[in-house]
């Protein structure tokens, strides 16, 4: 079938009422054979953060890791390991020793997912293992401060939880500021537990004298909650003791 278009929708087009002026300066954003020119090219692949520690420390955070978890342990790593561990074909993630026998790895949050440290990345950066903790727990510190609790009581049973899905919920225990909080708002009427059954959850409650009951059903919920979690994280209870996280002994 034909189709012949009609004439009077064409734009109007661009007569010339007088010679081009050839020594006129040429303007950069006129179109080049009805063509404008390309865009800037995108920034250096040097520039992105897992090569720059400019732009890696300021997206650089810590996350808390199951028991057992593999890695390479970032204490060990002195200028000759780090060397030696950075030339694998697949490094494995730096890790640090965290509570509860838990591990502290560390990541990059890059748009909508996360890029674990390795020994690669700190040789890229020339950073040293203290200036990557010191960043990763700066940027936590700074993200928690604004992530939101939420506090719940049913009777004399109180619970304050964390659950923003931002990656950073459980890591938050790792801040003793946090610890702090959570023992002068829970423990002055009792034990203060703490579940970190995923990465997106935090929660702890007080433990009173007269109800035991709540560390036994405190407990089922720690576990049930890990079995069906996307990203397990520990299914034990744990209690914050002299501000530090220790395993809930009973």
């Amino acid at each position: 079938m034909s189709w012949d278009r009609e004439l009077g929708d064409e734009p109007q087009p661009a007569w010339r009422d007088r010679p081009p002026d050839i020594l006129a300066p040429i303007d950069d954003d006129a179109p080049v054979s009805g063509h404008h020119p390309p865009p800037p090219a995108p920034a250096s692949p040097a520039e992105a953060p897992e090569h720059d520690w400019l732009a890696a420390e300021a997206i650089l955070m810590p996350i808390l890791r199951p028991v057992g978890t593999s890695g390479t342990r970032i204490a060990d790593l002195d200028t000759e390991a780090l060397a030696s561990e950075g030339m694998k074909n697949h490094a494995t993630p730096v890790l640090d020793d965290g509570p509860s026998g838990l591990s502290i790895g560390y990541i990059l949050r890059v748009g909508a997912f996360d890029v674990h440290v390795n020994a690669d990345h700190l040789l890229a950066w020339g950073a040293t293992p203290d200036e990557v903790r010191a960043a990763a727990m700066a940027n936590l510190a700074a993200w928690s401060e604004t992530a939101p609790w939420t506090d719940e009581a049913s009777g004399q049973r109180r619970l304050i939880s964390s659950a923003s899905g931002g990656g950073g919920d459980a890591t938050r225990i790792l801040l003793p500021e946090v610890r702090a909080d959570l023992t002068a708002a829970l423990g002055g009427s009792g034990r203060v537990l703490v579940g970190i059954p995923e990465r997106d959850l935090l929660v702890a409650g007080a433990l009173l004298s007269d109800d035991e009951e709540f560390a036994v059903l405190f407990a089922e919920f720690v576990r049930d909650h890990a079995a069906g979690a996307d990203q397990p994280l520990d299914p034990r209870l744990h209690e914050i003791v002299g501000g530090e996280l220790r395993p809930f002994a009973g």
